[in-house]
């Protein structure tokens, strides 16, 4: 009995050993990693926070000093985890824009190299980027507040099922998804890896709506249903855009640089203000929707659109299949 286990004792150390070697697909994380149960609690206060009254009858004060903890702590530990390239010389301040960081134009990177060490950042510079990362998103709680409350209105006005406004902020998975988005997208344009895509992955898995946090969009913004909905990285939508359930603005095909790697530009389309996209169609590549288009049902779009455009499928064959016939 005892030699069998140390020989199950002995086995398991091997497979440890086999487990914490080294793979150059898999960086080491840090050992005090994120912690994803206190990030959905961000996210939870957030909501609760630009929602006053509706999701916790908490204080407001007491609820955005627990968010800025979080904030503070997770940020910090993101930085030192996730950080490409980082030092500790080099640590950005918060709401700069690192090489790594999302600037006009350009594309965040925050996947670490392989190989990488999770302690390039130091303790010290990343729990200040974490301070300043939590002081500079609360100073922009009001705005955020408002762009959500243009996209309860545009939810409100483009769907008759809805009763209220209440209605649409407790209920509607469209606001649910844009919570998580606006709260992830301001978060990246701070300069914090990482959690604005698990922030978003959040509500992709709870909604069905995938909307990356790098993503730019306006006021008023609508989604109707939601289901298999896809927002890529890049992309540049306006003001008053609607959207409907298994719509699609993605990426064409990647290009590479010579040594075959991915090329990080812009790929995703531009949606100016006013357009409308119904249920299903995708809009692929780096074209521009002019203002005022309305896109029909099941259409695939990948060329540039006038202001004012009006895009509709052929009409459908119908024949009769009476006893067998058309078959």
């Amino acid at each position: 009995m005892t030699t069998h286990t140390h020989s199950g004792e002995n086995r398991l150390r091997r497979l440890a050993e086999t487990l914490t070697t080294p793979d150059p697909h898999i960086p080491p994380a840090a050992r005090a990693g994120i912690d994803a149960a206190e990030l959905k609690r961000a996210v939870a206060l957030f909501r609760a926070v630009i929602f006053d009254g509706y999701f916790d009858p908490r204080p407001l004060d007491v609820r955005l000093t627990e968010l800025a903890g979080i904030l503070a702590r997770q940020s910090a530990r993101a930085l030192a985890t996730f950080r490409r390239g980082t030092t500790s010389d080099t640590v950005p301040a918060a709401g700069t824009s690192p090489s790594n960081a999302p600037t006009a134009g350009a594309v965040a990177d925050t996947t670490p190299a392989a190989g990488t060490s999770p302690d390039n950042a130091s303790g010290a510079a990343a729990r200040r980027f974490g301070q300043e990362t939590a002081e500079r998103l609360l100073a922009e709680l009001p705005e955020l507040r408002r762009r959500l409350g243009t996209d309860v209105r545009a939810v409100f006005d483009g769907d008759p099922a809805a009763a209220s406004y209440e209605e649409v902020i407790l209920c509607y998975p469209a606001l649910t998804a844009m919570t998580h988005y606006r709260f992830a997208h301001a978060l990246l344009r701070l300069g914090v890896p990482i959690l604005p895509r698990l922030i978003t992955e959040m509500a992709h898995s709870a909604t069905g709506i995938d909307i990356h946090p790098g993503a730019e969009i306006g006021d008023y913004f609508s989604i109707d249903h939601g289901t298999g909905v896809v927002i890529g990285e890049t992309c540049i939508i306006g003001s008053h855009v609607r959207i409907y359930q298994g719509v699609t603005l993605g990426a064409k095909s990647f290009k590479f640089d010579a040594a075959g790697n991915i090329l990080r530009e812009p790929r995703h389309p531009i949606l100016e203000d006013r357009v409308v996209v119904y249920s299903n169609s995708s809009i692929l590549g780096r074209v521009r929707i002019g203002h005022d288009t309305v896109i029909g049902g099941n259409v695939w779009q990948t060329t540039d659109l006038p202001p004012h455009s009006r895009v509709v499928q052929g009409r459908a064959t119908v024949s009769g299949f009476e006893n067998g016939g058309g078959i």
